[in-house]
């Protein structure tokens, strides 16, 4: 089978191969990859700006059937549609993040697709716990967004308290940004989502899915508008998802004194704010690193639901063999969420 495949460490180093079908152990299942998501992370691993761990087949946002089962396996069976949360590959089980459910922490941790084998593949085999069935009415495209869906739960449902009528500006409409707006819209909240020249497509995809308001920022002024829309106030949260040192300095600007911060995006590089805004404002700040145990179980219930339409966001749908044209996509921002299959 193909396999994409970061083959050593250094920029780039990313290779299409042909690897054997893994072995299905007697406490493990086998699950045929049916989709799988281009995630930023995906984009870090490529140009080494996130840990990983090579050789390693990266990708670790997927659906799927299950093809195998060992023999210890109880819960799931041939056939089943599934789901997996693929950051627990690796854990220790025993520390206090672990104990919480809060395995991101842990130091021993390696997740598919960076430490260890991911979905860019056809087969991967992974424990009965990292599975989760799907609602009947679910399709595996949809399931494939589920891992980026837990992301975004944990930053707007689970961090601090977003209300209806609260005005937020979400700066940066990738894919997990435009999973944050449609959990934010739900909510009845209303969103301000701020993009570049370059956002257009994704811009586009925000007005679909309920913004009350887009920015293209090279075009329009992003201070005034927060002033018109806030009446001279501020908004009471920004929810950061471009990663980028502008972006993150123009929440912090945009905020209400008082007002939440929420990173989710991945900056990659160190960089240079006005620190004391954080202060004189007396800002709360949040980081959203991933997810946790409890997120997954609500992410499953925000399916079965149908309570976010996450359809829109998913643009393109492309083979493994084409997978430079698709990260390519992803880093001329010519997409919402690009989905890759096994040839």
């Amino acid at each position: 089978m193909k396999a994409l495949v970061k083959v050593k460490a250094g920029v780039g180093n990313v290779s299409l191969l042909d690897i054997d079908d893994p072995p299905c152990q007697a406490d493990k299942v086998k699950v045929e990859v049916k989709y799988t998501g281009i995630c930023g992370t995906d984009l870090h691993i490529y140009h080494e700006t996130f840990k990983n761990y090579p050789p390693v087949i990266m990708g670790h946002e997927f659906s799927g059937i299950v093809s195998e089962v060992g023999t210890n396996i109880t819960k799931v069976k041939v056939g089943d549609r599934v789901t997996v949360l693929g950051s627990t590959a690796l854990t220790c089980g025993d520390c206090h993040y672990c104990k919480t459910g809060h395995y991101m922490f842990c130091s021993n941790r390696r997740g598919m697709g960076h430490g260890v084998d991911g979905s860019f593949t056809k087969y991967a085999v992974v424990r009965e716990d990292m599975i989760y069935k799907l609602p009947d009415h679910v399709s595996l495209v949809e399931a494939a967004m589920s891992e980026p869906l837990a992301c975004a739960v944990q930053a707007i449902e689970e961090l601090t308290t977003i209300q209806v009528g609260d005005t937020v500006l979400l700066s940066g409409p990738g894919p997990i940004g435009l999973i944050c707006l449609s959990l934010l819209a739900v909510k009845g909240c209303k969103v301000i989502v701020a993009g570049t020249s370059s956002d257009a497509l994704r811009l586009k995809i925000a007005k679909e899915l309920g913004a009350d308001v887009v920015v293209n920022i090279d075009e329009q002024n992003l201070d005034k508008i927060i002033e018109d829309e806030t009446k001279g106030l501020g908004v009471d949260v920004t929810v950061e998802c471009a990663g980028a040192g502008p972006s993150i300095k123009s929440c912090l600007k945009s905020l209400k004194k008082l007002g939440k911060h929420i990173q989710v995006g991945i900056a990659g590089r160190e960089i240079t704010l006005d620190f004391d805004l954080i202060l004189y404002k007396q800002i709360k700040v949040y980081g959203s690193l991933a997810h946790s145990m409890k997120t997954w179980d609500r992410v499953i219930q925000i399916l079965e639901q149908r309570k976010v339409n996450l359809t829109p966001i998913i643009t393109h749908k492309l083979p493994l063999s084409e997978w430079e044209e698709a990260f390519q996509l992803c880093e001329d921002k010519q997409c919402g969420k690009v989905l890759l299959s096994h040839d």
